[in-house]
């Protein structure tokens, strides 16, 4: 479990090189990670990071204590985390995913539609997990607006586009029986 005011970063992939690099699988831009002192690595705590090497579409890190393949090896799969605040500053219209877990969720007419407890990276998505019932909302999509005061963001609005039943779990709970 990773320490807290800590955002994943992303997963150490394969060792790179006989002098313990490893690739870094991450999630948004390599450049924001070039200047990171340290990490909190997945079961092994925070290390170190003595220098990067760019490796599109990763990043190589070299992590202090990790000085050969086998070493790099023994990561393989493990999730990293970089310190809240150690994060340099993004350019504006984007977000840490840290920065919007809390924020309220309201729908084209005003409506309270839940808070969002997590962002998922899906790839060529990332989805915003609302409240309790778990409702996922795509981040990127044309209708789903993060309304912010400079450079904090502030809550995510659904516009007009909004499709019909977004939030509509009951129904969805509901077809999802089978019939008796």
């Amino acid at each position: 479990m990773a320490p807290e005011n800590t955002t994943r970063i992303g997963t150490l992939s394969a060792p790179h090189g006989v002098q313990g690099g490893i690739k870094l699988y991450v999630l948004g831009d390599l450049a924001q990670l070039r200047k990171l002192k340290r990490v909190y690595v997945e079961g092994r705590g925070w290390l170190g990071v003595s220098r990067t090497e760019q490796s599109p579409p990763a990043i190589v890190l070299h992590l202090a204590g990790v000085s050969s393949r086998e070493g790099a090896e023994g990561l393989r799969g493990l999730n990293v985390y970089a310190a809240d605040a150690e994060l340099p500053p993004l350019e504006s219209g984007s977000f840490y995913y840290h920065d919007l877990r809390g924020l309220r969720v309201v729908g084209p007419d005003g409506a309270d539609l839940g808070e969002v407890t997590d962002v998922l990276d899906m790839g060529h998505q990332d989805l915003l997990v609302v409240g309790d019932h778990a409702a996922y909302l795509p981040l990127q999509a044309p209708y789903v607006v993060v309304k912010q005061a400079g450079q904090k963001p502030l809550r995510v609005e659904l516009t007009e586009d909004a499709p019909e039943g977004l939030f509509d779990t009951e129904e969805a709970e509901e077809d999802a029986l089978p019939n008796a």
